[in-house]
């Protein structure tokens, strides 16, 4: 339950519990405090008792841990039945985006270098030439900055 909880946060929540309650009524808060936890965790357990009764037999391996995407997710891949790890397998994600990135720049897959002559094809448009001249600005605005 408390997994995050370092001992200087542990030391100073003590600390701050000696100081708020007192050192005389402390292990009775502390004692309402641990009721209180385990009546929530028996209404919790209580809850989840019922809803698997209402939903019935179909659903009597469901896990409420399963509602976290998280682990839904990692118990989906783990599940032979989808063949989701043969596609994870088969699909490299390096030569993907190679492939994406060469036809963004107008080049082959297969020939990562460019080529010197003139446009292998004339509809495409080689868009790393300047059209206007090197020393043209944009007009400067003093009220838009």
């Amino acid at each position: 339950m408390f997994n995050d909880i370092g001992a200087l946060e542990l030391v100073t929540i003590i600390v701050l519990a000696v100081l708020v309650f007192g050192p005389d009524k402390l292990p009775k808060v502390i004692q309402d405090v641990m009721r209180t936890v385990r009546k929530i965790r028996e209404f919790s357990e209580s809850a989840k008792h019922d809803i698997r009764q209402e939903l019935g037999p179909e659903f009597k391996d469901f896990e409420f841990e399963d509602l976290n995407p998280k682990t839904f997710i990692r118990k989906q891949l783990d599940n032979e039945d989808l063949g989701i790890k043969e596609i994870r397998n088969g699909f490299d994600l390096k030569k993907e985006m190679a492939e994406v990135t060469d036809a963004v720049h107008g080049r082959d897959s297969d020939s990562s270098a460019p080529s010197s002559g003139s446009s292998p094809s004339g509809d495409r448009v080689d868009m790393s030439k300047r059209t206007e001249p090197a020393d043209h600005r944009p007009p400067f605005d003093a009220d838009a900055t």
